[in-house]
C-alpha cells in the first residue's frame, strides 16, 4: 500500500531531520482532495513538536526528504499543514502491468500453522432460520472467506441446540395436536413445520399463563402451575432419562428440521466443515468443572450445585452445575472449547454471536483461565447487532419473525420487478433470467446486510437494497456485467488488454489514476478486514471501486479511444476491476453477472 510506504520514509525523516522517534501508525496519510494538486496527503500537524518549525517549513522539509527517499513521488506541494504528494505517472502503468493479470491479486497462500476455527449459525431446532440467522449466517461464511484471504487455514463449525425445554415444547405440541400429521404431506418444509408447532404452544400457553393471573396468581407462580409447562418439563426429564419414545420422536423432528435447515443453507450458499450437536457435547464440561472444585477454582454450595465466584473480575457468581447436576449453557460451552482447542489447537477461536451474549463470552474466558486454559485468550467473540425492519424486531414466540426462506423468495420477486421496470426483460421466464434474479437478488440480500458494520443494529428494507443505483449489491453486480460487456466488444474488434506494453509512454486521467489508486489499496483492505473482523470494510470497497469505475467510463472513452496504446490499457483497467470486484464480492459469498 502507498501510504504504508510513505509513513514508513516520514518516520524516518522525522528521526533523521528531527531526531524525533514515532510509530509509522500514527502518521497520518490520506487521499488528496479534489481541490488541490497531488495524489497523497501526509497531515503535518501532529510532527511540528519534533521540528520545532512551522507546518509549512516542516512540511518542505519533509516533502523534499520523500521526494528524494521514494522513487515514486514526482513532485510534492505545501498548504499550511498539509503535505500534498504527487505520485509519478510511470509507478501507476507498471503496478497495472504488473499486477492486472494476477489470478490471486490481494490474497495471501494459506499457512496450515494455527488455524483459525470460525463458529456461526448456531440455529434451535424448534423453528425455522430467520432473518437474524441470516445475517449470523452471512457474517460468519464472509469472515472465513476473508480470514482464508489472509493466509488463515479455516474450519467452519456449526453447533446445533437440538436439545432443552424449548425441543421438548414443540415434541408435546405435536403430540397434543398433530400426533398424525408429517411436513411431507402438509407440504411444507420441515423446520417450518415445526417452527409453526413451537408458536402455538407459546400461544397455548400464554393463554393459560394469562387464566391463571386472572385468578389471582403471580406471574411466576402462573409459569410454575401451569399444565403445559408442567408436561413439558416432564417430557425434558424424560428426555434426560433417555426414554427410548421420547428419544425417538425428538430425533424424528429433528431430521424434519435438519432437512429444511439444510434446504436454506444451499439457497444461502452456506456450508460448514463440521456440525456439533448439543446433545452430543452438552455434558463434556461436567468433567471441567469438577476439576475446577478439586483445585478449588469453583465450590459447591449446600445443594450440591457448583458455582464459580468471579468477584475478582468485576463479575457475579455464576452457575456451572444445577443441583441435580445437569449442565448449563456455559458448562457446555466449556466443554465444546476444549474439544475444539484438542481437534485443532486453533490460532483462534472467532464465535459469531449475537451482542447480547456479550457478558456470557467475557464470563467463558475467564472460567477457562481459572481452570488454567492460557488458551482462552484465543477466543474471540465476534459480536453483531439486531436486525430490525421498517415494521420493528421480530418475536420468535409470537410468530412474528422473517423466515429466511420467504425473504429469499421476496428479494427473488423483487429482483424480477424491479428489472422489468428498467425495460430490460423480453421473456422473464427464461431460464438465464430466472438465475440472474436468483443471483440479484441474493447478492442484494448479502451485501446490504453485510455493508454494514457487524457491531451495529441495522434495519433492512428489500425495496432499497436492490435498487440499481447507489450501495447496492445490484449496483456492483451491474457493473461487472458492464466490464464483461465491453470486454466482449473490444474482443470482436481484436482488441484485448493482454496487449499492454509499459514502453509507449501514455499519459493518464486523473480517474484512471483514481480507479488505479482503489486497485492498488485492494491488498491492504483484504488485510483491514481480517484484522478487523468485518466484512463491511470489504462491502464498501467494493461499492468505491464501482462508483470510480463508473465515473471513469462515463467520462473516458474506452472503444472509442483513436491511440491504440490507451485504448489498450483502458480495456486492462477494466479487466483489473471486474476481476478484483469479482474477487472481493466472491469474499462476501456474492456471484457477479457475465452479462445484464
Amino acid at each position: 500500500m502507498i501510504e504504508r510506504i510513505i509513513a514508513w520514509s516520514a518516520t524516518k525523516a522525522v528521526n533523521q531531520l528531527y531526531g524525533g522517534k514515532i510509530d509509522p501508525s500514527s502518521v497520518v496519510v490520506q487521499k488528496t482532495k479534489p481541490d488541490f494538486e497531488g495524489d497523497f496527503t501526509v497531515i503535518i500537524f501532529s510532527l511540528v513538536r519534533f521540528s520545532k518549525k512551522s507546518p509549512e517549513t516542516t512540511g518542505d522539509e519533509l516533502g523534499s526528504y520523500l521526494l528524494e527517499d521514494i522513487s515514486f513521488i514526482s513532485s510534492y506541494n505545501v498548504i499550511k499543514g498539509f503535505l500534498n504528494l504527487t505520485i509519478r505517472n510511470e509507478y501507476w502503468i507498471e503496478f497495472l502491468t504488473d499486477h492486472f493479470c494476477l489470478p490471486d491479486y490481494g490474497f495471501i497462500p494459506v499457512d496450515e500453522n494455527q488455524p483459525v476455527v470460525v463458529e456461526y449459525s448456531s440455529p434451535n431446532t424448534n423453528k425455522p432460520l430467520h432473518l437474524g440467522h441470516v445475517r449470523n449466517n452471512l457474517i460468519g461464511w464472509a469472515l472465513s472467506e476473508i480470514l482464508k484471504a489472509n493466509g488463515k487455514r479455516v474450519y467452519r463449525v456449526n453447533l446445533v441446540n437440538d436439545r432443552g425445554i424449548h425441543i421438548c415444547k414443540t415434541m408435546l405440541a405435536y403430540k397434543k395436536w398433530h400426533p398424525e400429521e408429517i411436513p411431507s404431506f402438509a407440504g411444507i418444509k420441515g423446520d417450518k413445520f415445526v417452527g409453526q408447532l413451537y408458536v402455538q404452544y407459546e400461544q397455548a400457553a400464554k393463554k393459560e399463563r394469562e387464566g391463571l393471573v386472572a385468578a389471582g396468581l403471580t406471574e411466576e407462580e402462573a409459569y410454575r402451575q401451569s399444565p403445559l409447562t408442567r408436561e413439558a418439563l416432564e417430557l425434558l426429564n424424560r428426555w434426560e432419562e433417555g426414554e427410548t419414545g421420547v428419544r425417538e420422536l425428538w430425533h424424528t423432528m429433528n431430521q424434519w428440521v435438519y432437512e429444511g435447515f439444510d434446504q436454506t443453507y444451499r439457497r444461502l450458499g452456506i456450508t460448514f466443515d463440521k456440525i456439533y450437536y448439543e446433545s452430543d457435547t452438552y455434558l463434556l464440561g461436567k468433567e471441567l468443572v469438577n476439576e475446577g472444585v478439586e483445585k478449588g477454582a469453583f465450590f459447591k454450595k449446600d445443594d450440591g450445585s457448583v458455582w464459580v465466584d468471579l468477584g475478582a473480575n468485576n463479575m457475579d457468581e455464576k452457575l456451572l452445575l444445577r443441583s441435580d447436576g445437569t449442565s448449563v449453557y456455559i458448562t457446555q460451552d466449556l466443554g465444546t472449547a476444549q474439544l475444539r482447542f484438542d481437534e485443532f489447537n486453533p490460532g483462534q477461536l472467532l464465535y459469531v454471536v449475537g451482542n447480547e451474549q456479550i457478558y456470557h463470552f467475557d464470563v467463558l474466558k475467564v472460567v477457562l483461565k481459572m481452570l488454567g486454559r492460557e488458551w482462552a485468550d484465543r477466543i474471540v467473540h465476534v459480536s453483531y447487532g439486531m436486525v430490525e425492519l421498517p415494521q420493528g424486531k421480530m418475536k420468535s414466540r409470537e410468530g412474528t419473525v422473517v423466515d429466511a426462506d420467504d425473504l429469499m423468495d421476496e428479494m427473488y420477486q423483487t429482483a424480477k420487478k424491479t428489472t422489468a421496470a428498467l425495460g430490460k426483460l423480453d421473456n422473464p421466464d427464461d431460464h438465464e433470467w430466472q438465475e440472474l434474479f436468483e443471483m440479484l437478488g441474493m447478492g442484494a440480500l448479502k451485501y446490504f446486510i453485510l455493508k454494514v458494520d457487524p457491531r451495529k443494529n441495522m434495519l433492512f428494507n428489500p425495496e432499497e437494497s436492490i435498487d440499481f443505483n447507489g450501495n447496492t449489491g445490484p449496483f456492483i453486480q451491474y457493473t461487472h456485467a458492464r466490464i464483461r460487456s465491453l470486454l466482449r466488444k473490444a474482443a470482436a474488434k481484436g482488441f484485448s488488454g493482454t496487449d499492454l506494453k509499459t514502453d509507449q509512454p501514455v499519459e493518464l486521467h486523473p480517474k484512471e489514476k483514481e480507479v488505479l489508486r482503489l486497485l492498488n489499496d485492494f491488498p491492504g483492505i483484504v488485510a483491514e478486514a481480517g484484522k478487523n473482523l468485518s466484512p463491511a470494510i470489504i462491502a464498501n470497497y467494493c461499492y468505491e471501486l464501482a462508483r470510480e469505475y463508473n465515473q471513469f467510463y462515463q467520462e473516458i472513452p474506452v472503444l472509442r479511444e483513436k491511440d491504440q496504446n490507451k485504448l489498450v490499457l483502458r480495456l486492462a483497467l477494466s479487466s483489473f476491476t471486474g476481476d478484483v470486484l469479482r474477487r472481493a464480492m466472491g469474499l462476501l459469498g456474492i456471484s457477479v453477472p457475465e452479462k445484464m
